[in-house]
């Protein structure tokens, strides 16, 4: 039996920025969007010429604001896919603290998670 995967978590991480985006794959549009580009966020970091994982936690945060605001912090089919792997190796990071720090934002503000991974990595830090 297949899971329908209806709402994805996709990420877009440089040096400089972090863009969290949650997509409903049956209409193809984001449903909502946070990103430390923002004035409203860039303005409450001190990002420098780099962007830490405490500006991806408050992106994170940001972004299970606006869910719970749309009304889906839950999904439908269970709840925000996750796939770990394809979003490190789509940028070929060898970091996931970024990544991590925007998951357990989503998680700790209630957001229901789940990840897609094929390998179980056990050495997921914890923010």
């Amino acid at each position: 039996m297949t899971v329908l995967k209806r709402y994805v978590l996709r990420l877009f991480i440089s040096l400089k920025y972090v863009t969290a985006n949650v997509v409903d794959r049956n209409n193809g549009r984001i449903v909502a969007t946070a990103s430390s580009v923002e004035h409203s966020i860039k303005n409450t970091l001190e990002c420098g010429r780099s962007c830490n994982a405490k500006a991806a936690t408050v992106v994170g945060e940001v972004l299970a604001m606006r869910l719970k605001v749309e009304g889906i912090e839950q999904g439908q089919g269970g709840g925000i896919h996750v796939d770990m792997d394809k979003e490190v190796e789509k940028k070929g990071f060898k970091n996931r603290t970024k990544i991590w720090a925007i998951v357990n934002a989503l998680k700790n503000n209630g957001v229901k998670i789940i990840l897609d991974e094929d390998n179980v990595n056990t050495s997921r830090p914890d923010f």
